[in-house]
């Protein structure tokens, strides 16, 4: 079990949509037809714990379709942290993180979750969520509409957090898979989609020239090859670009 395995697993469903789906169809041979169509969230988090061998700690209580209930698994299991933003501040990625849009910390009011990525500072998150827009979606959310996360009791890590290496880090020129999908999801959602072209899993010249403006927009210098490999640095303004364009969005209630 592990944080990095349960985050890895969230990002192979970035760009899922529509339902029924593999996630809901999974979840409704369990549980009844009735899943087919439902709100399908914390299905996306029950198909990810049991897809990165991490059912037993991030469903402490077993399948969960309902956020109130999940939420309350944490809590009475003593692993429930509010949200307010200096704890949200001390969340981990692989936490496992609730919302509620009316703005309260109440668990019975929980509308929504997700699975947290990375943790920005300011009280917000980068998070994966399913069923965001009927999607599988990255978003940045802040504390204000954070009921409160729990932090599973992930055995394969040594602090429960995701390894400081992301599995983005190393990616270079050339490459092809799931790790440089996730890099262009980043790509564009830090405001260089028109640049990048499609998202398909090919670290081509596209998204090398994509990340180099990624840079620019940060204050990089501009120069020709700077989008070719992710290194710890590339990857640190990678984050910041995020940051700063969803933080200019409006949080939405979805």
């Amino acid at each position: 079990m592990s944080a990095a395995g349960m985050v890895a697993e969230a990002r192979k469903s970035i760009g899922m949509s529509g339902r029924p789906n593999k996630i809901t169809r999974e979840y409704a041979s369990r549980h009844g037809d009735e899943f087919l169509r439902a709100a399908w969230c914390d299905m996306g988090v029950t198909y990810w714990a049991r897809h990165s061998g991490n059912a037993s700690t991030v469903l402490p209580a077993g399948d969960r379709a309902y956020t109130v209930s999940h939420a309350q698994d944490f809590q009475k299991a003593g692993r429930w942290h509010s949200g307010t933003t200096a704890s949200v501040n001390q969340a981990k990625p692989g936490d496992i993180v609730f919302f509620d849009w009316g703005a309260t910390d109440n668990i019975g009011a929980i509308d929504h979750v997700g699975v947290v990525e990375k943790v920005l500072g300011g009280g917000r998150l980068q998070t994966i969520e399913a069923n965001t827009s009927d999607a599988v979606k990255r978003r940045v959310r802040s504390s204000s509409v954070i009921a409160g996360y729990g932090r599973p009791d992930y055995s394969g890590s040594s602090d429960g957090s995701a390894s400081e290496e992301d599995p983005l880090i190393g990616l270079k020129k050339g490459d092809k898979g799931e790790a440089v999908k996730a890099l262009q999801e980043m790509i564009r959602n830090s405001g260089q989609g028109e640049a990048l072209g499609e998202t398909d899993g090919e670290y081509g010249p596209k998204t090398a020239e994509a990340l180099r403006l990624v840079r620019k927009s940060v204050g990089s210098a501009a120069k020709a090859g700077f989008g070719d490999q992710v290194d710890g640095w590339t990857y640190a303004q990678l984050q910041a670009a995020v940051a700063r364009c969803q933080g200019k969005l409006s949080l939405k209630k979805v």
